[in-house]
Parts: C-alpha cells; sequence; structure tokens
C-alpha cells in the first residue's frame, strides 16, 4: 500500500530550489556527493529527491523549509561516527552488520534502517 512506508505520499509536491541561507546549511551538511558541483547547485537533486519521496508524508505539518530545518536539527542530534567509536567501530576495519547496528541502536533508540553494499 503506497504511504505506509512514509515516502512517495499524495498529493505529490512541488520541489522550489533554494537560493538562500538553506542552500548554504543543506550545501554544509547534506553534500549532494553523487553530483557534479554546479548540477547539484543549479538541480538540486538529492535534496529534491529526498523531499518529494519523504516530504511528501509529512506536508500538512511542513512546507519545504521547515522539513530541511527539522531534517538539519535531528542530524545535529545524532553523532553516528562518535557513536561507532565509542562501540570500538573505527573506518577501516570490518564488523558485523549487529554490531553496527546494535552500537547505532543505543544512541537512537530505534532500529536503524542500514543497508550494506
Amino acid at each position: 500500500k503506497q504511504g505506509t512506508l512514509l515516502q512517495n505520499c499524495k498529493p505529490k509536491l512541488k520541489y522550489v530550489n533554494f537560493k538562500d541561507m538553506m542552500f548554504n546549511d543543506l550545501d554544509k551538511n547534506w553534500i549532494q556527493l553523487k553530483f557534479d558541483e554546479d548540477y547539484g547547485k543549479d538541480e538540486q537533486p538529492l535534496w529534491q529527491y529526498q523531499y518529494l519521496k519523504h516530504g511528501s508524508c509529512c506536508q500538512k505539518m511542513y512546507n519545504q523549509n521547515a522539513y530541511f530545518s527539522l531534517a538539519l536539527r535531528l542530524k545535529d542530534r545524532f553523532d553516528i561516527l562518535r557513536t561507532l567509536q565509542l562501540h570500538q567501530i573505527f573506518p577501516g576495519s570490518s564488523y558485523t552488520f549487529k554490531e553496527i547496528f546494535d552500537a547505532v541502536k543505543t544512541a537512537t533508540q530505534m532500529d536503524p534502517d542500514l543497508k550494506c553494499t
């Protein structure tokens, strides 16, 4: 059933490109690494995708600016790298999925949505 995973809810939203301070905050904290810098700035594909997919499900409560402001505030609540370090998990070494899952869960108090690639 569409919408049960809090994605792609109706009605479909319209994304408006950021050109102000919010652009600077997103560009600093939610970097569009998969895209050329100019393309990322002009088209904002990552933010647009996230907003249309997930922001659509909270559109009655949050407009586009409020949605991204909340996302940035939530990002600052959890220092995942520090959490992993506290659990003796460091970049460049191998760990089980469960070790990483359990470490992140201690910080968020929820089952993290992790995927191995």
